[in-house]
């Protein structure tokens, strides 16, 4: 399964820096993953955008309105579109203002990763984590039983 995962804005903090290469790299054993640091809302809707050159994508936009799963549900989500989806997945981290209207529209799923509040840049940590948690669970390995 093909993932990407972009962001809106550059990252300063070396803590979430070292965080999210962490998990990229753990990830790595289990999909193929693109991260994307963008510039602006406008980069990452023309990324989404469906053309002649590339395949439609399943955008999924972090919003704190959107469907809110556990993490046994996130991993039954990601197997079911990797058994019967053939699009890619693009997950995106907003700014911290958020996400308009314009670009909740477009996407395929809004995801909430529960009702606090959270930085986007701990947001983006957090969706790493929990794409990491949810393959591991699919194959069966002891890092969500805390072993």
């Amino acid at each position: 399964m093909k993932i990407r995962v972009a962001w809106i804005g550059k990252t300063k903090d070396p803590a979430i820096q070292a965080l999210t290469a962490e998990y990229l790299k753990r990830l790595s054993a289990y999909s193929q993953l693109e991260p994307l640091a963008l510039g602006s809302e406008p980069a990452l809707l023309k990324l989404a955008a469906r053309t002649s050159n590339r395949p439609p994508c399943t955008l999924v936009l972090l919003d704190s309105r959107g469907k809110q799963f556990s993490s046994e549900e996130f991993a039954c989500f990601l197997d079911e579109q990797q058994n019967h989806g053939s699009q890619p997945f693009l997950f995106a981290v907003g700014p911290a203002s958020g996400f308009s209207e314009q670009a909740r529209k477009a996407a395929s799923l809004l995801l909430s990763l529960g009702k606090m509040t959270l930085p986007h840049e701990l947001a983006r940590v957090v969706l790493l984590e929990q794409l990491y948690r949810a393959f591991t669970i699919l194959k069966g390995h002891p890092y969500h039983l805390g072993h």
